[in-house]
């Protein structure tokens, strides 16, 4: 849980943005990165959360976050797509999440840990063919 103390317009109070506030915008920054399948460990636990989960939780699952006063610590769990370049994936993913979370909450994210936990193949239609 983040406090951040601040004198806005001549209140003083506390501005308190919860672990899963961050979490929320972590995962959906991610998902705007092209390559990114999904985010979770397990295709199995997926599935069930999404079933059951509001749009809230769907955005948290496969992220885990550590928030301080100022700073945040974030690890993702994500399935690539195949034929995507994992590093480069995880380079646009760090730099789209840690822009996100400081456009959104004010926090800087120290660390950004991604877990690639699984690749995903897409199946391509067959095309009908002409004559």
């Amino acid at each position: 849980m983040t406090e951040q103390k601040k004198s806005e317009g001549g209140f003083a109070g506390e501005t308190i943005i919860e672990d899963a506030v961050v979490a929320s915008i972590a995962g959906l920054a991610a998902k705007e990165i092209e390559g990114v399948a999904s985010l979770g460990k397990s295709s199995v636990r997926r599935a069930f959360a999404e079933r059951l989960g509001g749009a809230g939780e769907k955005a948290r699952m496969g992220v885990n976050v550590e928030v301080g006063k100022k700073e945040a610590i974030i690890d993702l769990f994500l399935t690539v797509i195949y034929g995507f370049n994992i590093p480069n994936t995880a380079t646009q993913v760090r730099s789209k999440v840690a822009t996100r979370i400081t456009e959104v909450t004010g926090l800087i994210a120290k660390e950004i840990n991604i877990h690639v936990v699984g690749v995903e193949i897409k199946e391509e239609r067959p095309r009908p063919k002409v004559e």
